[in-house]
Order: C-alpha cells, then structure tokens, then sequence
C-alpha cells in the first residue's frame, strides 16, 4: 500500500515518513466511522426519490406534483432530518469530550436506527414520518461531529486529507447506492413497498457503523486528553505498526503530549465557558473558529444538497419526462459524484492540496450554475417536445457540477474544519462547523422546493443565486484559506501565526521539560478493545 501511495500522493511528509504507518488498520478505523457519514447520504438519495413516487404522493396526501403547496410539504418531511442533525451535532460536542469517540459513534448508530424503524413504519402518518426523520437527525447530526475527529486523531499526517474525505467518499457512495435503489423499486415494485422497502434498507450504514466500532480502539489523542497515557500510546503503536522505540513514534507522541501540556498551561482546567472564551478572545482561534463557520455556509451554498435531495425534480425541470428517466438520470449523477470524490482524494487532496482544489472547483460550480440557469431562462424545456442540444448541455453540466464540488467544496471543507483548530478546541470547532453545515442544509432543503416553484419560470432563479456564491467564494478562499497539506496537527497554530514567543509568554514562570515525558507517573490504566 505504500509504494501505491508514493504515487499518487505528493507532499514532503509522504517522503519521510515510515512505510508501516500505512497498514490496513488505519483504513479500517477510516471506513468504520465513515459508515455514519453514508446514513446521511443514503437518505438524502432516498427521501428525494420517494417524494417522487405515486404511491408515496397517494399514501402521504401529497397532492400535486407542480403546486406550491406540495412543494411545502416535501420540503417539511425532507429537512426535519436536517433540523435533528443541527441538534445531534451541537450536542455530541459535549458527549464525545465526556465519554470518547468511540462509544458516541456507536450511540448515534443506535440514533439512527430507530429513527429509520419510525419511518419505514410510518405507513402514511406524516405525525411519525417527522418524529422518525427527527431522531435519525439526531444521530446522523452526532456522527457528522465525531466521525471527523475521530479518523483525523487516528491518521498519518501525509494522507490525513485522503482518510478524513472518507467521510465525503461515504456520503457520495450512500447516496448512489439509494438513487440507484429509487430507480429499482419504481420499476420492480408498487404499492406501499415501493416506497417502504427504500426508507427501510437505509438503516444498513447505521447498523454498520454500530457493528465495526464495537471492534474499533479509542482515538489515541483522546485517550490523551484523558490521561490515560499508557492506553494512548499502545493505541498508538498498534495503528502506526511501529515498535515503542521508534523514532517516528516517539515524536508524534512527544508532540501530542507538548500540544496538550501547552494548551493545559494556557487554560488549567477548562469548562465549557472557558474554552469558548479561549476560542473567541485569543485571535487566531477566532480566526480558525469563522474560517470553519464560512466554509460550511459556502458548501451549502454552492446548491449542491439541493441537486442532491431534489435530483429528480430538476431532471424533470430541464426536460427528463417520466419518473423512472429522471430517477435513471439520478442514479447516474450519484455515479459521477462517487467516482469524482475518489479521485480528489486520490490525487489532490494531499497532492494539490485543500486551498487550490477549493479556488478550481469554485470556478468550475459558478460556470456550471450559471448555464443551466440561463439555458432555463432563455430557452426552457417545453413539454412533449425533444430537448435539445442546449438542453442536453444543461443536463451534462449537472453531472459536470457534481465532478467539480467532489473536486474541492465536498471532501475539503470536512479536512480543513478537523484538522485546523487547537486539540482541545478540535471538538468544539468541528460541532460549531457542523451545526453550522446542518443548519444551511436545512435551509437549503426547506427552500429550494419553493425556489423551484416560485424564482421564475421552472425555477431558473434558483441556479443564478448558487452560481452567483460559487464566485463569492472563489474570493473567499483566495484571500483567507491557508494551504494545510502534509502539516501535522500539531504544526496548525503555528501556520495560523501562534509564535513560540507568544506561547512564552502564555506560559511565563510554568516550568516545563519538553526532552522526555514518563509515560508512567500519568498510568490510569484502563481496558481498550483494540481493530
């Protein structure tokens, strides 16, 4: 595996570092908590498709397909999951600093679950459709936190872009999975189970995630953070496959405890006020605090939750005609999206690097949004008639938008909101960047039905307004977003323009030996289930 990574992955840490950290542990730790990221992509491929379904618009009442409002109605069973994610990710940055990665993982698996139970056994009540779609919020909003901190605590430096965009790689591949099952039951199924049968497979990735995490060790970092440094540092040694002595192992661990001891001097014994005084007073926490927020808003914004839940209603818009073509359409756009996220995080996340991905996809989404929004204002699609080769373009450039926001607004937002913040604000900061991320998604979700069906003729309005953030953003990344590939986490308050004199200063009068640190006067020895 790692003489396939020297290929494909491009940075100074990459070159140095030992070939046996890149064992098969480390992917399987990746993959297992990324289980959590697929429920979210598996239902929202799966909700956007059944809303489209006869037999669910029958079932649920929903009326028309073109009025506004049945445009209201799906928008409230579609983003309510959203409204419980915006919840679960602010309260699982308590949880996962009070009782580990691990455990909470497994806890919004079991979250998630009997939210898909309620839904799949809603049997057209909207009353348990919300309360369903709110609980497995609840559980997908909690994993989207930890999910990033757990596999950035756990990766190598050199490919910690590439394991952290798992979490994309996962959402991507759960929602082709889902479209492709929309358009299997729209043509083997009818009745109640062509919509049942989808609502309910798509508890697997939570069932997954509960599974695999139950034979997962505890984030080593964390362990730290605990005091449990004896665990920390067998965990430690058992992923990066290195024996204790190692050089290699010994200053990723010496650093690990330097970063805490630090932090521990600037602050004592943190509470919640405290570290959220230390994340907006001190200067360059702030700085990586509004980073995150903007970059979640800015992914959001590009529309592309929007394509993603209501795919086979503007498939229809831009002149698809049938349910099953345009849930046909659908799942070839998943298959874009899948095999698009595996090659930024093959060749650019850790190679081009997170900054330059962002400025050219941002570039890429804005031409994209743009076209499609003029081509449905200047010559919209006209019932009964061929759609024609301006439309065919419009139809390329969906799939062609999908590539771009894999390339860059996807998979690097979740690297760059887990990897830049401070070690003891790493949790606040990524449950601030998703409650930020949910909470736009459910705006998004709330509102593009309405969009579709009110900001002009087959809703070409809604399109100028996502082209036009994707160029906000190009500006956005250019004059604030650092380059962040290869640099350990521990490296990030200097990148962000933490000195040491200012650390100095910080810890005036403290006394502290950074040559060795003994494992052993920390020892609170507890047991740890180990991969």
């Amino acid at each position: 595996m790692s003489s396939l990574l020297k290929y494909i992955v491009k940075n100074d840490a990459m070159k140095s570092d030992p070939k046996e950290i890149y064992g098969w542990r480390v992917y399987l730790l990746a993959c297992s908590a990324c289980f959590g990221a697929m429920s979210f992509g598996w239902d929202s491929g799966v909700i956007g498709g059944v809303i489209n379904l006869d037999s669910f618009i029958a079932a649920y009442g929903l009326g028309s397909k073109d009025d506004v409002a049945t445009a209201n109605l799906q928008g409230n069973i579609v983003s309510v999951l959203q409204a419980g994610c915006f919840v679960g990710s602010l309260a699982a940055y308590p949880l996962t600093d009070a009782f580990g990665r691990r455990p909470c993982l497994m806890a919004a698996a079991l979250f998630t679950l009997a939210g898909v139970a309620m839904q799949a056994a809603a049997s057209g009540h909207l009353e348990p459709m919300y309360i369903g779609r709110f609980i497995s919020g609840l559980g997908v909003g909690g994993s989207s936190v930890i999910n990033p901190i757990y596999v950035t605590e756990n990766a190598p430096r050199a490919i910690r872009g590439l394991l952290t965009g798992l979490y994309q790689m996962f959402i991507v591949t759960g929602g082709m999975i889902a479209f492709w099952g929309n358009y299997a039951v729209s043509i083997h199924l009818s009745g109640p189970k062509q919509y049942i049968v989808p609502l309910a497979i798509q508890g697997l990735p939570a069932f997954l995630l509960f599974s695999l995490m139950a034979i997962c060790n505890e984030s080593p970092r964390y362990l730290a953070r605990k005091d449990r440094w004896e665990e920390a540092k067998a965990v430690l040694i058992r992923i990066r496959n290195l024996s204790p002595d190692h050089p290699y192992l010994q200053d990723e661990f010496q650093e690990i405890v330097d970063q805490l001891d630090y932090e521990r001097r600037l602050m004592g014994d943190a509470t919640f006020w405290s570290l959220q005084k230390e994340m907006w007073t001190v200067p360059t926490n702030r700085k990586r605090a509004i980073l995150s927020i903007v970059l979640m808003i800015c992914q959001q914004m590009t529309g592309t939750n929007a394509i993603n839940t209501y795919a086979p209603q503007i498939f229809k818009n831009l002149g698809i005609t049938g349910t099953s073509n345009s849930l046909l359409s659908t799942g070839v756009y998943g298959i874009v999206k899948v095999v698009s996220c595996a090659l930024f995080l093959l060749f650019m996340a850790d190679s081009l690097g997170r900054r330059r991905s962002l400025l050219f996809s941002s570039v890429g989404q804005a031409f994209c949004m743009f076209y499609i929004g003029l081509y449905v204002r200047i010559s919209p699609p006209v019932d009964g008639q061929p759609v024609p080769g301006a439309g065919y373009f419009a139809l390329v450039c969906i799939f062609v938008f999908a590539a771009f926001f894999q390339f860059g607004w996807g998979p690097a937002c979740w690297i760059l909101v887990s990897e830049i913040p401070a070690a003891r604000l790493r949790p606040m900061n990524v449950a601030l960047g998703a409650a930020t991320q949910w909470l736009f998604n459910f705006v998004v979700a709330r509102a593009v039905p309405n969009m579709l069906a009110t900001v002009g003729a087959h809703g070409y309005g809604t399109y100028l307004i996502f082209g036009s953030f994707c160029v906000c953003m190009f500006f956005f990344v250019w004059f604030f977003i650092p380059e962040t590939k290869g640099i350990s986490l521990e490296q990030m308050d200097k990148l962000f323009g933490v000195t040491e004199q200012e650390k100095m200063e910080v810890t005036e009068g403290a006394k502290h030996d950074v040559s060795k640190v003994e494992v052993e006067e920390h020892s609170n020895r507890s047991d740890n289930k180990s991969v």
